[in-house]
């Protein structure tokens, strides 16, 4: 999928700035001003297992290649999986651990170790809509250092059926925002690390699983006067049972 195709989902506009406005105030106060910025276009491909185990017992799990350069290398490779409780409908608790790899031109491979706790909650079910919710706590750890970083993730998540009554294709939108909570040897900073904001649509398969097509955008903090944009074509694959 071209980069042209993922940005023509951007017709749900309204959606993306919807969830990106309670965020983009402590984005832009966190970011230097007049910073210098790196772009990027890139492409995730995320595939992701997910189901019940036993009665309240569920899990998930997910491979997560990204490409970067131009869509010209693996800029990072993500391995992440949890075990979760239902806590009811809507709420969910999971404990997870994550594996990631990023690729090094010319030298040695740096990896992280994440461990994780996640709350997801289903906020509300208006008409032919969902709006839920996911905060995650991080520790970290990476090859490069041999500090523990702590992150907080907070993502803010709303979908809407295009078609009343159906939910074969639902417009979709989010933003998450992440903040570091300690300075590491190894670069991470205590404060504002990133915004990602998303806007495309869920697509209705076989059984349960859907597959989310659309643009991601993501703005990194990389310390002084330096920030990152990434423009990512999302495509996600969600296997339920």
């Amino acid at each position: 999928m071209s980069l042209s195709t993922a940005r023509g989902f951007m017709r749900f506009p309204s959606l993306a700035v919807a969830l990106s406005l309670p965020v983009l105030p402590l984005a832009t106060l966190a970011l230097p001003a007049q910073a210098a910025t790196r772009e990027d276009e890139q492409l995730w491909v995320n595939l992701t297992a997910m189901g019940s185990i036993k009665d309240e017992l569920v899990y998930f799990a997910e491979i997560q290649p990204r490409l970067g350069d131009g869509v010209s290398r693996i800029d990072q490779a993500l391995f992440r999986g949890a075990l979760g409780v239902k806590l009811s409908r809507d709420v969910t608790l999971y404990q997870g651990y994550a594996h990631v790899v990023v690729p090094i031109e010319g030298g040695k491979d740096v990896n992280e170790e994440r461990s994780f706790q996640q709350l997801s909650w289903t906020l509300a079910r208006p008409k032919d809509a969902e709006i839920s919710s996911r905060t995650r706590l991080e520790q970290r750890w990476r090859s490069n250092g041999s500090d523990m970083g702590w992150r907080l993730r907070e993502m803010l998540r709303v979908e809407h059926a295009l078609k009343p009554g159906s939910d074969a294709v639902n417009a979709l939108a989010y933003g998450e925002v992440f903040f570091a909570l300690n300075d590491t040897d190894w670069g991470a900073r205590k404060g504002f690390d990133q915004l990602r904001s998303f806007a495309g649509v869920e697509i209705g398969l076989p059984g349960a699983s859907t597959m989310e097509v659309g643009y991601l955008n993501q703005l990194i903090d990389q310390g002084g006067s330096r920030q990152r944009v990434n423009h990512v074509a999302s495509v996600t694959l969600f296997f339920r049972h």
